[in-house]
């Protein structure tokens, strides 16, 4: 998804786990914004990269993005969010 995005700069996107983790990872999600984007570009970073290892973990990590809330002891659902300005 990042990939698609690079030229969209009124674009933010949110992706979390409500119990606070996402299968053995430490974190909830991650949230990809126009920084975010902008970071991975000067680290010379490439999404498609990360996505054909299936780390996105990595990838929200190097861009600090990834969101970690512990466990909330909750699991209504995932939930996704997007806002387009």
């Amino acid at each position: 998804m990042t990939q698609n995005l690079q030229s969209h700069l009124g674009i933010h996107a949110l992706a979390v786990d409500t119990d606070g983790i996402d299968g053995t990872e430490d974190a909830a999600g991650a949230i990809v914004s126009p920084a975010a984007l902008a970071r991975a570009r000067e680290a010379g970073l490439d999404a498609r990269h990360f996505l054909t290892r299936h780390d996105s973990y990595s990838f929200f990590a190097a861009v600090d993005c990834l969101i970690r809330t512990g466990p909330t002891l909750l699991n209504v659902n995932d939930f996704r969010a997007i806002l387009i300005l």
